[in-house]
């Protein structure tokens, strides 16, 4: 999702092949703080090995970069040093802003509260229809960057009345000393947290974040080898491994599947992969089948049919999954989430508003099947 103007605190993103796209507060409480360029001293990486020659192997992420002194990795933001590997992002968001949890999308997290969003510049994949390709595929000094250290992210959670803290736009991964930093903070001071991602991660530094989340969306992009090469430049092994981490790990997580025309809508693609889903993570964990609009370099495609998104939902159900979910689509029946014991409406929402919520005790108040999710 893209960021949002509501409740704009900063978004700066103005790229230099492009036009400018940095946006100014829109009221004076949320415009409090720090607009200068971050000039903050980079922060050693954490998950990483030294080798020969002063070079180093990051290992935060499965492409596991053996990156020369003087050099970066894939991610463009960590740098070796004269042999040390450093962040260059901690403390330098590019965009922060207040939105609903629902844009992100998590359902089944709290529905209505409104989070902060917070994201740095760059990725670790190269999906060629990312919304937000302004920021996640430039590196450090190609936007302008902002200057907020985790506490006065945390610190400004709290003073706007906001219920958690939301890394997302971006991939959180390659900020993950800012995500561990502000999670670890946000949690000691009342405030719930999430993280938006694409699931490219060694299970190692997943696991040790996992203790400082509330709740995790993981974007399952396809469940094909061939498209994650082609379209996303990754593997797609390591993000069913990350989902099986969680599983494993007891967190609280939502998939959504962006459904590509031709390239990821094959039928039986999509029943193999709620058929992996029901097999090793259980039936109970939330899916949205999200439609996909022409951006980036995948302007040639056409948006999702609304059929084939209805399609997808059939195949998911008849599989056994019980939550599962119409994204992009205002106003779709499956925007909402229903009782998988009577089929009542249990929260009825159009696109990121809830406009009621039945669920009482993380109940169904008819029948008192229990809902799966964060409900208090």
């Amino acid at each position: 999702m893209k960021p949002t103007r509501l409740g704009v605190i900063f978004a700066a993103a103005a790229v230099a092949a492009g036009p400018a796209a940095c946006r100014r507060a829109e009221t004076p409480e949320a415009s409090a703080g720090r607009p200068e360029e971050a000039n903050s001293s980079p922060r050693e990486a954490m998950f990483w090995q030294g080798l020969e020659d002063d070079a180093v192997r990051c290992d935060l992420c499965p492409r596991r970069c053996v990156i020369p002194e003087g050099e970066r990795g894939f991610c463009r933001v960590r740098e070796n040093r004269e042999g040390k590997l450093y962040s260059l992002v901690f403390g330098r968001p590019c965009t922060v802003d207040v939105g609903p949890i629902e844009k992100a999308p998590l359902y089944h997290f709290l529905p209505g509260h409104r989070r902060l969003c917070l994201a740095t510049v760059s990725c670790n994949l190269r999906c060629r229809y990312c919304h937000n390709w302004h920021i996640s595929q430039v590196a450090p000094g190609q936007v302008r960057e902002l200057q907020f250290s985790p506490e006065e992210i945390v610190d400004r959670a709290r003073k706007l009345g906001l219920t958690s803290i939301s890394f997302t736009y971006t991939e959180p991964v390659i900020f993950y000393e800012y995500v561990y930093e502000i999670s670890r903070l946000a949690r000691e001071r009342g405030l719930k947290t999430s993280i938006v991602s694409n699931g490219f991660i060694n299970p190692e530094p997943l696991r040790k974040l996992l203790p400082h989340l509330d709740a995790v969306k993981i974007d399952l992009k396809g469940f094909t080898e061939q498209f994650y090469r082609e379209v996303t430049g990754a593997e797609l092994g390591p993000v069913l491994e990350t989902l099986q981490v969680l599983r494993e790990e007891g967190a609280f997580f939502e998939i959504v599947n962006l459904v590509v025309p031709t390239l990821n809508d094959d039928p039986a693609d999509i029943r193999r992969m709620c058929q992996w889903i029901v097999e090793n993570l259980g039936p109970e964990v939330p899916i949205h089948f999200s439609r996909f609009s022409p951006t980036y370099r995948l302007t040639h495609l056409p948006p999702t049919p609304v059929r084939k998104l209805e399609e997808a939902v059939a195949i998911a159900r008849e599989a056994g999954l019980k939550y599962v979910y119409i994204g992009n689509v205002p106003g779709h029946r499956d925007n909402s989430t229903f009782c998988p014991g009577c089929e009542e409406r249990l929260i009825h929402r159009v696109h990121f508003s809830v406009l009621e919520n039945r669920i009482r005790d993380g109940k169904c108040p008819s029948c008192d099947y229990r809902i799966a999710g964060l409900w208090n």
